[in-house]
């Protein structure tokens, strides 16, 4: 089979597509036949050796896939070859076959594409987990997203409308807010610091319920000190870079929590069960057409170099998607 691999983390340059053995299934795993794989910011950030935790090598890249079962281990039930399927792979999702657990591959609803499954597990994963489990976001609430119209920050955004608040987006440019407003933003605000939040409190005159932040830039803590008191602020990624600070009188001052938001332990580690059946849930209304998953831009598999970079950059909107083998 054709994979990606790479030596070292040096530079994409290191990475190259190589011809290795197609795996065989362990008697609880699953080999997905790939038809394409979501490129996040993290992803760019661990293949390059820019993120906290450095992988071993040689590298794979790719985590999150979508494609159709190839072969089952002799342990694995209610799974079938030849269904339409999506996971998450451990490291290898740059390549025309990979092993999953068992577990963590769930069936396509019919009306969802391959191209919007692959980049649905993680994104919709965690805004679901963020914006419920954590913040406990009410109906009639207000949801700030910042970064808005990235693959999970479009995540939020319909999910927050859908669980009844009002959603405020955040986004850079006039494209990515038009975006944001008609995956169901209610309002959208653009992120230039000066004057921010007086803008936003144009908008929200009250002050804002919960904040949904992969960016945590500069807006920290002007959207901190612009939540309501009992507020929820979620930190859910650094896409800006350097990690900033918060000083510590102002939780106390608004009566307010600053919540993490670790997506990869909660469906991984420790509550891995619950994470399963939201992602039932999750595709239950993909199904039913309540979410209509956006998909962002998509790079031949020979381009995964600029797949890698252009996931890095944050010019994209919506997650970018590496086609290994499209399909419908």
């Amino acid at each position: 089979m054709r994979a990606v691999q790479g030596a070292d983390l040096q530079s994409a340059d290191s990475y190259h597509l190589l011809e290795l053995p197609t795996p065989d299934p362990g008697p609880q795993e699953v080999r997905v036949r790939i038809s394409a794989c979501g490129v996040g910011y993290v992803d760019a950030l661990v293949a390059l050796g820019r993120y906290q935790v450095r992988p071993k090598l040689p590298h794979n890249p790719g985590w999150e896939v979508s494609g159709w079962i190839d072969a089952i281990g002799d342990e694995v039930r209610d799974l079938l070859p030849g269904q339409r399927c999506l996971t998450v792979v451990r490291g290898g999702g740059f390549a025309e076959y990979a092993l999953a657990r068992a577990g963590d591959v769930v069936a396509l609803p019919d009306n969802m594409r391959l191209d919007q499954a692959a980049g649905f597990y993680l994104n919709y994963g965690t805004a679901l987990h963020a914006l419920r489990d954590r913040a406990y976001l009410q109906p009639g609430e207000i949801l700030l997203v910042i970064g808005a119209a990235g693959g999970v920050g479009l995540a939020a955004v319909q999910l927050g409308r859908l669980l009844g608040a009002t959603v405020i987006a955040v986004a850079s440019t006039a494209e990515k807010r038009a975006l944001a407003l008609k995956c169901g933003a209610a309002l959208a605000l653009d992120r230039e610091p000066d004057g921010w939040r007086d803008r936003l409190r144009e908008m929200a005159p009250g002050g804002i319920d919960v904040v949904f932040d992969p960016v945590s830039g500069p807006l920290l803590q002007p959207a901190f000190r612009s939540l309501r008191w009992r507020g929820r602020y979620l930190v859910v990624g650094f896409a800006a870079g350097a990690i900033p600070a918060l000083p510590l009188n102002l939780p106390l001052l608004k009566g307010s929590a600053l919540i993490g938001v670790d997506y990869r332990q909660f469906s991984d580690v420790f509550e891995a069960e619950t994470a399963r059946q939201e992602l039932k849930e999750l595709l239950g209304w993909v199904s039913e057409g309540r979410i209509d998953p956006p998909v962002g831009r998509r790079f031949p598999f020979e381009e995964y170099r600029e797949a890698l970079a252009f996931a890095l950059s944050g010019k994209g909107s919506g997650k970018t998607i590496l086609e290994i083998a499209p399909g419908p």
